[in-house]
């Protein structure tokens, strides 16, 4: 029995999943963590606290299936040049960066 899961590009090509269910995972771990306290603080119910957040999440995991795995070059493509692997990096790590900066400013 093969146990193995094959996740394809929009041209049929096997792409690496494991980029897309960490980003989906730290997407789910924001957005359900911190969206109902947020909610709840301005007013909102928790009902709809939590249906932001869960539409919140929703919306970076189609984001990010979208960008790793649709878009994706296949496995057999050889490794991306490093100038641009750095600056994603960089870009992704300033971005999260000001996310966590954004969500710890006390709430007014």
């Amino acid at each position: 029995m093969d146990t193995e899961v094959h996740v394809h590009n929009r041209h049929g090509d096997r792409v690496d999943p494991v980029p897309f269910l960490v980003t989906a995972g730290l997407a789910f771990a924001f957005a359900l963590s911190f969206g109902p306290i947020y909610g709840l603080s301005y007013g909102l119910t928790l009902a709809t606290s939590l249906a932001a957040s869960t539409l919140a999440f929703a919306v970076a995991a189609a984001a990010a299936y979208h960008q790793l795995v649709r878009c994706a070059p296949p496995l057999d493509a050889g490794p991306l040049p490093p100038g641009p692997r750095v600056e994603r990096l960089l870009y992704g790590g300033a971005a999260f960066g000001v996310l966590l900066v954004a969500l710890t400013v006390p709430l007014l």
